[in-house]
């Protein structure tokens, strides 16, 4: 069992710890949401952000870093690598926040598998909207040029996917944060 205090200062105790997985193509957010929701969720209770870009190998940040798009089988070991630090963090008993592109639906399906509670936030806007926000970054290996393989990689949420809640990204950070953010707090009331 997990304690989690909540703002009233009630301990809250969960069967499973959480994981929220917000997702979308590069670009789309899902890392600063992420670990802004860690910041104000720490304050309530402990929980681990975890950002899928740092499991990429060394060769598959190149490729990409070439404008070269990877495929299934560049990618298999990258999500191994994520399953077994989720695993890990399971283990004792650690909520999680994890930002994902969850292009496939494969991929999803897989984490549901593990022993969290489960819920994806799907950070979504069509392609110029992503464009602009990838084309303001800096230092970053993954390029614009490669947005048009994510889009196409994409895989939507399908009728079995009841734990995908889809959010339309082309507001503010602080509004689109705030849906997400309420949406995990309604999550985190429903234990």
């Amino acid at each position: 069992m997990i304690n989690i205090l909540s703002r009233n200062k009630k301990p809250q105790f969960f069967s499973k710890p959480h994981l929220f997985i917000v997702m979308g193509v590069s670009g789309s957010g899902k890392t600063g949401i992420s670990q802004k929701l860690v910041n104000d969720l720490n304050t309530q209770g402990e929980y681990e952000f975890l950002d899928a870009d740092d499991f990429h190998s060394s060769e598959a940040i190149a490729l990409m870093a070439a404008n070269l798009p990877l495929n299934d089988a560049m990618r298999k070991p990258w999500v191994e690598a994520i399953i077994s630090k989720l695993i890990k963090l399971s283990k004792q008993n650690k909520n999680v926040v994890l930002a994902f592109s969850g292009l496939k639906y494969q991929h999803r399906k897989i984490f549901r598998t593990l022993e969290f509670k489960c819920h994806f936030y799907y950070l979504s806007a069509d392609f110029n909207t992503i464009k602009k926000r990838m084309l303001s970054r800096e230092n970053h290996f993954f390029k614009v040029e490669l947005l048009t393989s994510q889009f196409a990689a994409m895989e939507e949420e399908r009728n079995d996917e009841k734990d995908i809640t889809k959010l339309d990204v082309n507001g503010t950070f602080d509004e689109v944060y705030q849906q997400v953010y309420q949406l995990v707090m309604q999550e985190l009331s429903n234990d």
